[in-house]
């Protein structure tokens, strides 16, 4: 399974996809120039329990890291992991 990121500048999407098809997709928009807002998470049923969600936010994660932002999630599945998982609270906004 490939992660990949599309971004227009305001806003953006990771989308997992296997073969030709889109496993899962979460989107964002930019809140400003130091925090985005995770606003979605949907998972293709067919890829239901397979932790389709939890690869998607380790990516958010890892671009928050790489660029040096933080991470508003609004999305009840990315905020219930950031609760879950202590160790990615270091790109979580206050």
């Amino acid at each position: 399974m490939e992660i990949i990121q599309e971004e227009d500048g305001k806003k953006g999407v990771f989308k997992a996809i296997s073969g030709e098809v889109v496993a899962g997709a979460m989107t964002y928009v930019w809140a400003g120039d130091a925090k985005f807002i995770i606003d979605h998470t949907e998972v293709n049923p067919a890829f239901a329990g397979q932790g389709v969600g939890k690869k998607l936010l380790m990516k958010a994660v890892d671009f928050a890291r790489s660029r040096k932002v933080t991470v508003i999630p609004l999305c009840p599945f990315a905020r219930s992991v950031f609760e879950k998982l202590k160790e990615i609270r270091d790109v979580l906004s206050l």
